[in-house]
Formats: C-alpha cells, sequence, structure tokens
C-alpha cells in the first residue's frame, strides 16, 4: 500500500492511494495491476459535477498511455459544498512500476462554468521493483 498524493484545485481536494494487486499480477508474464481509490470533496462553496477524465498513465520505461472518458466508473457525480465522492478502479502495465496523473473536467452547475481539476500524481509500485519512479 503506497501513501495518500493529495492535490487541491478551484476548492475540489482529490485525494489518491495506490494499492498493488498481487493477486492479479503476473510477472513472469510481464502483466502487473494496481487498483486506486480517489476522494474527492467539494471544499467550494459552489455545486460541481464531474462530467470527463483525462487520464495519463506512464510505465516504469517510460511508455505513455493517455484515457479519456465520461465520468467514472459509469458515473457523472454531482458534489455540493461539503460532499464528497470515492471510487475505485485500476491500471495494468507491463512494467512492475509507474505513475498516474490526470485531470477531472467538471462544470460548476450554478453557472455552467467548465473547470479542471488535477488528479496528483501518484506512484505505481510493486514488490518487483526496487526503487521508486516517483
Amino acid at each position: 500500500m503506497s501513501d495518500d498524493y493529495t492535490a487541491i484545485t478551484h476548492g475540489i481536494s482529490v485525494k489518491v492511494r495506490s494499492f498493488f494487486l498481487a493477486d492479479q499480477s503476473r510477472p513472469d508474464e510481464r502483466h502487473f495491476v494496481w487498483a486506486y481509490r480517489v476522494r474527492m470533496e467539494n471544499q467550494s462553496s459552489e455545486t460541481i459535477q464531474l462530467l470527463r477524465r483525462t487520464w495519463r498513465i506512464t510505465d516504469g520505461q517510460g511508455r505513455v498511455q493517455h484515457v479519456h472518458g465520461d465520468g467514472v466508473i459509469g458515473q457523472q457525480p454531482v458534489l455540493k459544498p461539503g460532499e464528497t465522492f470515492e471510487y475505485t478502479s485500476g491500471t495494468p502495465l507491463e512494467t512492475a512500476s509507474g505513475f498516474m496523473t490526470g485531470q477531472y473536467h467538471m462544470i460548476l452547475t450554478a453557472s455552467g462554468a467548465a473547470i479542471d481539476v488535477d488528479i496528483p500524481d501518484f506512484s505505481l509500485d510493486s514488490p518487483y521493483y526496487a526503487g521508486v519512479v516517483h
């Protein structure tokens, strides 16, 4: 289990923790899997809605994959001031380490104004890699 990584943008806190999934990984086949838990908290005074996400996933050899999509885990949550939303997802890599970063594309529901909220850089470390990428 790794540390928590946190970013706050426009009063929206995004906290991430990653977990190596040894039971789903097959190191001898270059298949390493992580889960990550995200907790968003609306610390602003406005209601927001998450519409889309953009991820940048970098493996231990520096190869980059960009992932874009609507919502998260099939949802486009609305958060009133003080509310939180948590979800867990995952990613596989061909290397024993890597890191992820990204943005949530949201709107302020009252005005419809678009905002981008940073997802902090976070490390994907496994016991099969002696160093730390991030």
